[in-house]
């Protein structure tokens, strides 16, 4: 077993790589199973999607679809596993690290959803930062109970001895944000209000051109409200309270990390806990990954409109994004080709950078659009 100090040892990886390809299960319950109207409104509040396929019934019902929509990252709330299954190598810090989306059609109010996870490699990476460094990925296929496959991710995560992370000490390089000037604030406040859903206005495969960048968005500053915003849209892994949470410890007494307090904490605490993030070697709180990815995913549903399609999305976390941190979407498109008498697809390379300048999220997506002759 892993010590618990956070180091891996050849004894627990050799029983974690005993699970490669096989099916992975879990005692939580999901947080969602069916897709609700309010579920659906809360993750769009959470990830600031002002998309009326997802908020506005009417206009929903008028739509070609006939009836609201989720929005495509939704579905990470439908299985604890979602950002992928990191079990085993207990003590040993876990981070998501990315996705790699493939949506087979919208996802329609009143689904509800199965998911299935396999679990498909272990790979050891060389780390600057830390001790021992592994890749653990993760295949989540969203069923519905008829076997119909809605959508499907691969899924990974890093996993890093904490102890060595700590004392290396890279990430306490990483410069926290200033403090906010009101000016700054006021731009903030303006860039949101220029973000731009272009709902039922098509936009045609014959509109775009190679090289042509779309319209950016911004999310943030981030703070501990922002986490928690997101908490009850997605559900997370370990939020649990009172009882609930002492009987998870004993069952995985490895979760626990203590607080100032001596009080176990989860890992996920990291996301609003500043001196717990701190014991991992990061200097401040950090957010979800998954959440950087579904922002990417409304600036781009904003841009393709109601008759767009999101039809693959990959995603890297690439640096973290820390309390006081903004976060820029942008994309540009890359390559065209005509899919069919009706359709074309683009893809477009996209990217969040933070107020430095710094990449902290990088990808690629391809959309399918209506072409103007059809």
């Amino acid at each position: 077993m892993s010590t618990e100090a956070g180091y891996a040892n050849e004894a627990e990886l050799t029983r974690l790589r005993a699970k490669i390809g096989q099916i992975v299960t879990i005692s939580e319950p999901p947080y969602l199973t069916e897709v609700t109207r309010d579920s659906i409104r809360h993750w769009a509040h959470a990830t600031g999607d002002r998309n009326l396929l997802y908020l506005d019934e009417v206009y929903a019902r008028a739509s070609r679809y006939g009836t609201l929509l989720a929005p495509p990252c939704q579905l990470y709330a439908y299985s604890r596993i979602s950002i992928g299954y990191r079990g085993g190598l207990p003590g040993v810090h876990s981070f998501f690290a990315g996705s790699h989306w493939r949506w087979k059609e919208p996802i329609r109010l009143g689904e509800r959803i199965e998911p299935e996870v396999t679990f498909k490699d272990l790979v050891e990476l060389p780390s600057r930062f830390a001790g021992r460094m592994f890749k653990q990925i993760s295949l989540i296929r969203f069923l519905t109970p008829g076997g119909r496959e809605l959508a499907q991710a691969e899924s990974w995560g890093m996993r890093v001895e904490r102890s060595a992370a700590r004392e290396k000490g890279k990430y306490n390089k990483l410069e926290p944000a200033r403090p906010y000037m009101r000016e700054q604030l006021t731009e903030i406040v303006e860039l949101y209000q220029q973000e731009r859903c272009r709902g039922s206005e098509p936009l045609y495969f014959e509109d775009i051109v190679v090289g042509s960048s779309i319209p950016r968005i911004v999310r943030g500053p981030y703070t501990a409200t922002t986490a928690v915003a997101f908490e009850q849209a997605w559900g997370g892994l370990f939020i649990k309270a009172h009882g609930y949470w002492f009987e998870y410890l004993n069952r995985h007494p490895a979760a626990g990390i203590p607080n100032a307090y001596n009080i176990p904490e989860p890992p996920e605490a990291v996301h609003w806990d500043t001196p717990l993030a701190r014991h991992v070697g990061v200097p401040e709180a950090y957010d979800y990954g998954p959440e950087r990815i579904a922002w990417l995913a409304t600036m781009l549903t904003n841009w393709i409109g109601d008759e767009g399609f999101l039809s693959e999305l990959y995603c890297e976390i690439r640096r973290f994004n820390m309390v006081g941190d903004l976060t820029y979407g942008t994309g540009k498109v890359v390559t065209m080709d005509v899919r069919d008498a009706h359709t074309g697809t683009v893809k477009l390379e996209i990217e969040a950078h933070d107020q430095r300048g710094e990449t902290t999220a990088a990808g690629w997506a391809i959309v399918i659009l209506p072409r103007r002759a059809a």
